[in-house]
């Protein structure tokens, strides 16, 4: 058998195992290609009114002042934006928005567009799997990803005409009108995955790496960096580098919001340039608050920051710029926003949120390929006991 012929076999083999749920995580991937600017669009109606122009904002204390019988929040968003109001959260469940000016609850975010990505989301990585079953199911979608890179690679390898001929690369990179059945599903099989091939290995790559440790780890290795230490807690449906949060009841650690002041401020100041700054509260009100800064809009890692401060005495405890990343960690990140298109703003989610639609007719049509084969198979063998 031709070396040609094997990667045919296996790449078959590989597609018929894993094109359900490749078609599954590609047509989530699509819903969720424009999922924060949606939400935001969704909240749209929701603006902080400066009473005067030039007002400032209220102190951070007076603006959670309003939702503080809701217990300590899970992160708090301030943005650069004038009019736009802070963003409280309560889990990934409930967001409340506060006017920066008044501290007025303006209302609570779209809590069904969150909470339709949300359900996405969870199909995208887990299969739509309840909580305890999570580890089991991103081991089939990891194992389906990475089966899914090796498609991305040995498809363009098989659809290299044998000679080369502009007639023959246009037969299998242009779209063919008047055709049906097979041709069809053979012509849209080879032109999707030929313009698709290049965004589909970076989206399904970035995958393989947040999917399994020693890929997360090879990152690391190959550009010489030291390896991340590792977090070895409860995580959420196995998501990387994310502890469990416990459970926070209403009026629980009453103290958590003393002392926000002077560490924002600080936390402003530490990046003039900003447009918006994110505290994840820790458990407990002893905690050191760490802060994102964004200096961007949200979509390119190298604009992140992380400032640590001490909680009791506003020192800074660790500040980490993205110039002061490795190599290793600074891949990582941006491989994370690669994999979403938000790397590239707009126009990089449009990108994937096309590569993610060819990527579902890929695995349609290469189903619908194995099929057909499967049933003139059946129909040969069919002919010929009849024939004996």
């Amino acid at each position: 058998m031709s070396l040609r012929k094997t990667l045919f076999w296996i790449h078959l083999a590989i597609g018929c195992s894993a094109g359900a749920v490749v078609f599954l995580m590609s047509a989530t991937g699509v819903l969720l290609t424009y999922q924060r600017r949606i939400t935001g669009w969704a909240d749209r109606s929701f603006r902080s009114a400066p009473p005067s122009p030039g007002a400032p904002r209220l102190p951070v204390e007076a603006i959670l002042a309003g939702v503080r019988n809701a217990g300590p929040p899970s992160a708090v968003t301030l943005r650069s934006d004038p009019s736009a109001p802070a963003e409280v959260s309560f889990g990934r469940d409930h967001v409340f928005l506060v006017d920066v000016y008044s501290g007025r609850v303006l209302g609570e975010s779209s809590h069904a567009a969150r909470a339709f990505f949300q359900s996405v989301e969870n199909w995208h990585r887990w299969l739509g799997a309840p909580l305890e079953r999570r580890p089991a199911a991103r081991a089939v979608t990891g194992a389906c990803n990475l089966g899914f890179l090796l498609l991305v690679i040995s498809g363009p390898i098989l659809w290299l005409p044998r000679k080369w001929s502009l007639q023959n690369i246009t037969a299998v990179a242009w779209f063919r009108r008047g055709l049906s059945g097979r041709a069809r599903d053979f012509n849209w099989h080879n032109a999707i995955g030929i313009w698709t091939a290049l965004p589909l290995f970076v989206i399904v790559l970035s995958g393989v790496v947040m999917s399994y440790p020693w890929a997360n780890n090879l990152v690391y290795r190959l550009t010489g960096s030291e390896l991340p230490a590792q977090d070895n807690g409860p995580r959420p449906g196995g998501g990387p580098g994310r502890p469990r949060e416990a459970p926070r009841e209403r009026g629980q650690d009453a103290a958590v919001f003393r002392g926000w002041n002077e560490s924002w401020a600080r936390a402003e100041q530490q990046a003039p340039g900003w447009r918006s700054v994110t505290l994840r509260l820790p458990q407990g009100s002893r905690g050191p608050l760490t802060f994102t800064i964004d200096t961007g809009a949200g979509g390119r890692p190298d604009q992140r920051s992380q400032l640590t401060l001490d909680r009791r005495t506003g020192d800074v405890v660790r500040w980490e710029p993205f110039s002061s990343y490795s190599t290793g960690r600074r891949v990582r990140s941006w491989l994370r926003f690669l994999h979403t298109g938000e790397a590239g703003g707009a126009a990089g989610e449009t990108v994937a949120g096309i590569a993610s639609l060819g990527a579902a007719m890929l695995a349609w049509t290469g189903t619908a390929l194995a099929c057909r084969r499967l049933w003139r198979w059946k129909a040969r063998r069919k002919a010929a006991r009849a024939n004996a």
